[in-house]
């Protein structure tokens, strides 16, 4: 794992309700300079957190607004054959990622050009770059093959698409980290809040957790920090015994749900690990409206201590945070996204002058 202690910094996750992506990428170096991310836009359709990744998926069938993956295309092998020779190609014969077909569509992800070229402005340089991508329990529970059935439960089709992802992340960690910052790129699964429901039955912890690991193994080869984003309630032992280093969940809502499992938190944080606490609200405007730095200075406070009676040290925790809105913004008015933002930067202030 590569070295990093946060100290209560702030970080943001994706989305932002803009158009224009140069004004989105300034509005994050505002608020978040040390560790900027690259900005996913949804007034743009094709930066939907599935479509940005579609790209490169061998059968992929799009018409108007519709997308899936047909298998039984007269095309289907050769793409399939073609799709693991790159992966061949980059993963074990020392081929060029950058150039490859795993490379992230500029048409559907803009913000990420935007990032790395308008952070060679910054001054001081960043200490990292954030990337995100849609992880493999969401992205293969959301896609569907030619009868509509989710791709996860696909043996071969499951193979491809961890790949596929797999790829896309170590790309965006190459790239990001080309600038001399510490590339981290974020698995967003907010499908993960279903596991163990009867909506996922057939899908094992094994499942998860190789699937997981096999995208963290791929960034952590490009030097970079690997998290997993989840904005609701999941089995958290998934995650403290995964191979990622952020655990981003939220805070705001379901801490006390967290907590029940400290032991596990104990050897994740012993190990290295790093928590993204997404204490700053987002899925409610009148929670947003209602909220000040003061009061989620409070309310982390009050979880701060309630670790430390169950036996964390409060300077080790503080060392391992990042402070995050608990989800995105980008289904939310501007003024509500702002005030997020704005919140998350002042909390982060608030929280490393208190150490």
């Amino acid at each position: 794992m590569t070295k990093f202690t946060p100290q209560g910094r702030p970080l943001l996750i994706g989305s932002l309700p803009l158009s224009d992506h140069a004004q989105a990428t300034q509005l994050v170096f505002a608020h978040t300079p040390e560790i900027p991310l690259w900005v996913q836009l949804p007034s743009n359709p094709k930066e939907g957190m599935i479509d940005q990744f579609l790209p490169g998926f061998p059968g992929l069938v799009e018409e108007e607004e519709k997308s899936w993956i047909d298998s039984t295309t007269e095309t289907f092998a050769d793409e399939m054959l073609a799709f693991y020779e790159a992966y061949l190609l980059v993963s074990e014969a020392g081929g060029d990622i950058e150039g490859s077909p795993f490379a992230i569509s500029a048409e559907r992800a803009k913000g990420f050009s935007t990032l790395t070229e308008m952070a060679q402005t910054l001054s001081p340089f960043p200490l990292a770059l954030k990337g995100q991508i849609t992880g493999p329990v969401t992205f293969g529970t959301a896609v569907k093959d030619q009868e509509d059935r989710a791709i996860f439960y696909d043996d071969q089709l499951r193979d491809i698409m961890v790949k596929h992802l797999t790829m896309n992340a170590a790309w965006q960690a190459r790239m990001l980290g080309k600038s001399g910052a510490l590339p981290i790129v974020f698995f967003d699964e907010p499908a993960l809040a279903g596991f163990g429901t009867s909506a996922y039955v057939t899908i094992t912890e094994e499942d998860v957790v190789s699937a997981l690991n096999e995208m963290a193994e791929a960034v952590h080869k490009e030097g970079g920090l690997a998290g997993v984003h989840v904005c609701a309630n999941t089995q958290w032992t998934l995650l403290f015994d995964a191979a990622i280093d952020i655990i981003s969940f939220d805070a705001y809502s379901y801490f006390d749900r967290f907590v029940l499992f400290a032991e596990n938190l104990k050897g994740y944080l012993k190990r290295g690990g790093i928590l993204a606490w997404g204490i700053v609200p987002t899925d409610n405007a009148e929670v947003i409206q209602k909220e000040t730095v003061e009061s989620l200075f409070t309310l982390w406070e009050t979880q701060m201590a309630s670790l430390e009676a169950l036996g964390f040290d409060r300077k080790s925790l503080v060392d391992a945070t990042l402070i995050t809105p608990s989800c995105g913004t980008g289904s939310l008015t501007l003024e509500l996204a702002q005030k997020v933002l704005a919140l998350t930067k002042g909390l982060s202030e608030k929280v490393r002058a208190s150490i």
